[in-house]
């Protein structure tokens, strides 16, 4: 198995990052703000706001991520996508990013208009790739970091891995620092294809993707949709737990813990957790990783 190196001592306080999606109810907005303040003193180096297929949740986006400028100290980066607008459409929400203090985007082509499993298209005027919506965006405001993202079992469109790695290196060509992978659960996944990666000379950082699946039969359908294979092994650790949440969220949490701890100790150092808008498992696997709130005291 290939170990990462380290950016700093056997110390060092990991690196975390959070992924949040823009609130479709005022309920749901108060569950996220919840969400926010109980991770917020975790200090995460950033936090993303989903941009919905088709830009179906862009003003939502917007104004979450206005808000979390305006109220916290967080440093948001906003999710921006290919499909179903103009260049001169995206590069406008770019500019009202910019103006508002944004200066991180996730550019993503985005998944099908009609969903994962359809033909992809773009607007006939708008940026075709991902690596194309990066060069625009570095284009226009060469000072917005852009991450992109990575697919340790390739992208479900692509056909090979060299073809999918081909993705990559174009993206980081124009300008991408970070990349975030999908979803994985086997972490030998992760590091062969970073071996791919680094092979292909790209050294930018591959962040590892981590969802603590709260509700396994829905998290296992998202996931699968989007090309990440559900071991065996963990279908059956949620097996018979349909109807029992608590035991079902300590089994998540066990699982998630287990993977991050796992990744650590090869030498992972940074990881971005999709959250689900939801912060208990997340907090307590960032506990687990020795991560603290700001101006708390580690036990003697």
């Amino acid at each position: 198995m290939t170990e990462v190196t380290p950016s700093g001592s056997a110390s060092k306080r990991p690196a975390i990052s959070f992924e949040f999606f823009p609130p479709k109810t005022a309920e749901m907005e108060l569950g996220l703000w919840d969400t926010i303040k109980r991770l917020a003193p975790l200090t995460p180096s950033f936090v993303s706001v989903t941009y919905g297929a088709g830009g179906s949740t862009r003003e939502r986006t917007h104004s979450t991520i206005a808000r979390i400028l305006a109220e916290t100290e967080l440093l948001p980066a906003a999710h921006l996508t290919c499909v179903g607008a103009a260049q001169g459409e995206i590069d406008d929400i770019v500019g009202r990013y910019y103006e508002l203090g944004v200066r991180h985007i996730v550019a993503l082509r985005g998944d099908p208009p009609g969903g994962i499993g359809t033909p992809f298209s773009t607007h006939p005027d708008g940026y075709q790739t991902s690596a194309d919506l990066v060069a625009g965006i570095k284009r226009q405001h060469g000072d917005i970091e852009v991450s992109v993202s990575a697919y340790p079992e390739k992208h479900p469109e692509s056909r090979d891995f060299d073809a999918d790695i081909d993705v990559l290196k174009a993206k980081v060509d124009a300008g991408a620092t970070r990349a975030i992978t999908q979803v994985f659960f086997d972490n030998d996944l992760y590091f062969r294809y970073l071996d791919r990666v680094r092979a292909r000379g790209i050294s930018i950082p591959v962040v590892p993707g981590i969802m603590p699946m709260h509700n396994f039969k829905q998290a296992r359908n998202f996931v699968t949709r989007a090309g990440t294979t559900v071991p065996s092994w963990l279908a059956e650790k949620f097996d018979g737990l349909d109807d029992d949440p608590d035991t079902r969220k300590l089994v998540a949490a066990t699982v998630a813990a287990g993977q991050v701890q796992k990744l650590a100790r090869h030498g992972v150092d940074t990881f971005h957790f999709y959250t689900m808008n939801r912060a208990d498992l997340v907090f307590a696997i960032s506990h687990l990783l020795g991560i603290r709130p700001a101006g708390a005291q580690k036990a003697a």
